[in-house]
């Protein structure tokens, strides 16, 4: 089943009646700019969720940055937000995907098929001449019952219990130089989880900015074993979302999200910590 959409699809779809249309802009560090970005234009009729307001819960000491959202409440805003069992969900944001990627994960976590990311995101479907507003969506609540896929997900002691374990593979979705511990202008601790490879989320796409194929993303993580064990993670499980839907474009049949991440992980003094490349490949 594909994850990603074209433009000219959703252009083809956008007023069907089932379809929900869900604008995820937001910049970390800058909390409101998604939202002032949508209040001031948007594909028609799109919904606005919030990452850190609807798709996370509140920070604690272990859980991440962006801890995930109680199941009762994401059904909730889900619910206040027109979408229903029935729906199907188009995400788009102008971060890479990433964002939008989020509100993909964790409808498939809740049981939910029907969802898209839309490929290159806004400012694409504008400079296409697609049609905007600023006009906000009357909201007619549609009821979201849950199937919750616990195997989608992996929590810190599990991840502790798998290190270096034989089928297992690891995946740091960061930027090279955080991965391997020269930069870390986030979390308070540098370095990655031991035996992690690195695969940076935004080699997903390719320089036009639109995701690459199944055979290009099946490229980026050759070597690896399709049919074991892939988790995923990044700083805090936002940008780690986009890799997983790679690595399920890609034919991986087993890929789970480490969703606390490693702001979750360094909250726990007891847990390892590496730097620099690490030289074999898990999993293989």
């Amino acid at each position: 089943m594909k994850n990603i959409v074209s433009l000219k699809w959703l252009l083809a779809r956008m007023y069907e009646s089932d379809i929900v249309i869900v604008d995820c802009r937001f910049q970390l560090g800058k909390p409101e700019s998604g939202r002032e970005a949508y209040k001031e234009s948007h594909i028609p009729g799109a919904v606005y969720l919030d990452l850190e307001k609807d798709l996370s819960s509140a920070i604690t000491e272990h859980g991440g940055r962006h801890p995930l959202p109680d199941i009762a409440e994401l059904t909730g805003t889900l619910s206040r937000a027109g979408i229903g069992n029935a729906s199907r969900v188009i995400a788009y944001d102008d971060q890479g995907g990433a964002m939008a990627s989020r509100l993909w994960w964790l409808l498939k976590y809740l049981g939910h098929e029907q969802v898209f990311v839309l490929d290159e995101g806004f400012t694409a479907w504008q400079k296409a001449g697609f049609p905007v507003s600023a006009d906000q969506k009357v909201l007619i609540p549609s009821p979201f019952f849950a199937t919750v896929q616990h195997n989608m997900l992996v929590e810190v002691d599990e991840v502790q219990e798998k290190l270096g374990k034989a089928g297992v593979t690891l995946i740091d979705s960061r930027e090279a130089a955080r991965y391997r511990g020269e930069v870390e202008p986030i979390d308070r601790v540098a370095g990655h989880i031991p035996g992690a490879i690195n695969r940076f989320w935004a080699e997903g796409r390719g320089a036009d900015g639109q995701w690459k194929s199944a055979e290009e993303q099946a490229a980026r993580f050759e070597g690896l074993a399709k049919d074991g064990e892939t988790i995923v993670y990044c700083g805090s499980g936002v940008t780690a979302c986009p890799n997983v839907l790679a690595l399920q474009e890609a034919g991986f049949t087993n890929v789970r999200l480490y969703a606390g991440s490693w702001s979750d992980w360094i909250s726990f003094p007891e847990n390892q910590i590496a730097v620099g490349d690490e030289v074999a490949l898990k999993g293989e």
